[in-house]
């Protein structure tokens, strides 16, 4: 009974080195086998491409909403306080602004944040503060 399980497990050791030998020479000398491999690092390389280009892309529009609303935050708080009505109704407009880019940025974040995951850059920011 031992030599037969011995037998069967020496057997089975050899077609698995056999299938192996194949198998490497199969990817490493043959056009076909190099043509898969190929294609397979093509397709990965496909992927990280498209994956960085979804990262640049949210990052870009986060930076350019952070710098709206800034940009609409420095005008309510030059403004706000002023005596010429003109100018307050600027600072008005500008806060209305700075809201609506925070409301959307914050949303946007919401739906955008698996693309860092959890390694936001450093100038980006989780959340826009509402004016009040």
């Amino acid at each position: 009974m031992k030599k037969t399980v011995i037998a069967v497990l020496i057997t089975i050791g050899v077609l698995l080195c056999i299938a192996a030998t194949g198998i490497g020479i199969f990817f490493g000398a043959t056009p076909s086998g190099k043509q898969i491999i190929v294609n397979w690092q093509n397709s990965l390389k496909k992927v990280d491409e498209s994956v960085y280009e979804t990262r640049r892309e949210v990052e870009d529009t986060c930076r350019a909403m952070i710098a709206s609303f800034n940009s609409d935050k420095l005008i309510y708080e030059q403004y706000k306080d002023s005596n010429i009505e003109e100018e307050r109704s600027w600072a008005n407009n500008a806060k209305i602004r700075a809201n609506q880019t925070a409301s959307t940025y914050n949303n946007y974040i919401l739906k955008n944040k698996f693309v860092w995951r959890d390694n936001v850059p450093s100038d980006i920011k989780l959340y826009l503060e509402y004016i009040a």
